[in-house]
């Protein structure tokens, strides 16, 4: 049985104000908005829907190279050879050619930057032996790593009717390059790129966002026909990070306007509070057969919330716990949750552990536990026969 119990006055002290709400409208057909240090999503708009990518699936190839880096069976000075395949990609491009030789290292930067079809064709090809390989194993890779609504057919994003990713996976893989691999992050930064001395037409970085001085630094922008304009962002400020997935916009500059509008909103209208120390004990619960009556529940970390800047009266929150909590119970043992809503953001379930160690108890504890639930049980006979039932 799941016992429940108030906690409001763990958030309510400070956190009074006249009511505005934090809500965005997104002009995206399709979006998903992440707070990165807490792990809070600001805005989810048709995020678990599949949707054609784009080039903002690059992201999939790069992080399929960036594990076969930190594997060890390539190294950034890896050379891959470029097929006749791959140079006749159309789209963005690297301008690569079967004479090439480029290092792991410039397709990096030429997929990140000049968002190079080729690029992807030769990573693909170097890795899997085909594309057609690569995108099976980029498949099986996604369901190991959480992207529940993502399937591919290539390495590119070219538009294909069997691939697609919905725009939380596209987040959720997003903040793993960042955390995954942050030894690499630092190319989704870089404004521009000449492979071999050569000045394409897409030399510079898409992404509108990286020289506004709003704290961006990176991921991945994207655009077909069917896709619309998108972008894969995230901009640190101070010591939050958001991360965020816009798809469907009309226009280049439509996306440029609704990436800064992302940022500026998710920053301005949040702020981070820590509610609770580490240790912090927010309740003492019963303890059955256990050499102690009761333990306490705290939690094992700080508690950083982050909330809307401006909120209305109490917050809700509860704890929740399986009863009877039985003994023996380990000290830092996961016996509770914290639950708390709050307006415009998605209900937060945190853990509560327990704040000591509780042993089997011996021969008086069980009978004392014994006699309880006889007790219960006589109880619950007696009133149940005087209602009759």
């Amino acid at each position: 049985m799941i016992r429940r119990l108030a906690a409001f006055l763990i958030l309510a002290t400070s956190l009074t104000a006249p009511a505005v709400s934090a809500g965005f409208e997104t002009r995206a057909s399709a979006a998903w908005i992440l707070d990165q240090t807490t792990g809070t999503v600001l805005l989810s708009k048709d995020a678990e829907t599949p949707l054609p990518p784009a080039s903002m699936s690059k992201l999939m190839t790069l992080n399929m190279l960036f594990e076969a880096l930190r594997d060890g069976r390539v190294t950034l000075d890896t050379k891959f050879s470029v097929s006749d395949k791959a140079s006749a990609m159309g789209g963005s491009s690297m301008f690569l050619t079967p004479k090439d030789r480029p290092t792991v290292e410039e397709l990096i930067k030429g997929i990140i930057v000049q968002s190079g079809n080729d690029a992807c064709v030769v990573v693909a090809e170097g890795l899997a032996g085909t594309e057609e390989g690569f995108a099976r194993l980029m498949n099986e890779r996604a369901r190991a790593i959480g992207l529940r609504n993502s399937t591919f057919a290539n390495a590119s994003g070219w538009p294909h009717p069997n691939h697609r990713m919905s725009m939380q996976d596209l987040g959720l893989l997003a903040r793993r390059l960042i955390e995954e691999f942050p030894e690499y992050y630092g190319y989704f930064a870089m404004l521009t790129f000449e492979y071999d001395g050569r000045v394409p037409s897409n030399h510079r970085n898409r992404n509108p966002l990286l020289t506004l001085g709003i704290g961006a630094d990176g991921l991945k922008t994207g655009h077909t026909a069917e896709a619309g304009y998108g972008l894969v962002g995230s901009a640190v400020q101070g010591q939050r990070r958001i991360i965020f997935v816009i798809s469907g916009l009309d226009s280049e500059p439509q996306r440029a306007e609704e990436a800064e509008s992302v940022v500026n909103w998710a920053f301005r209208q949040f702020v981070q509070k820590t509610v609770a120390e580490k240790g912090t004990r927010l309740a003492q619960v019963p303890v059955w057969m256990g050499a102690e009556r009761t333990v306490g529940m705290v939690v094992p970390e700080n508690l950083d919330l982050l909330v809307p800047a401006v909120v209305r009266g109490e917050i809700e929150a509860e704890i929740t716990y399986e009863t009877p909590l039985r003994a023996p119970i380990a000290e830092g043992q996961q016996i509770g949750t914290l639950i708390v809503d709050l307006p415009d953001l998605e209900r937060q379930e945190l853990p509560l552990t327990a704040e000591t160690a509780v042993a089997k108890g011996g021969f008086l504890p069980r009978i004392r536990t014994a006699a309880y639930v006889l007790f219960q049980q006589v109880t619950g006979q007696a009133s149940g026969q005087a209602s009759g039932r």
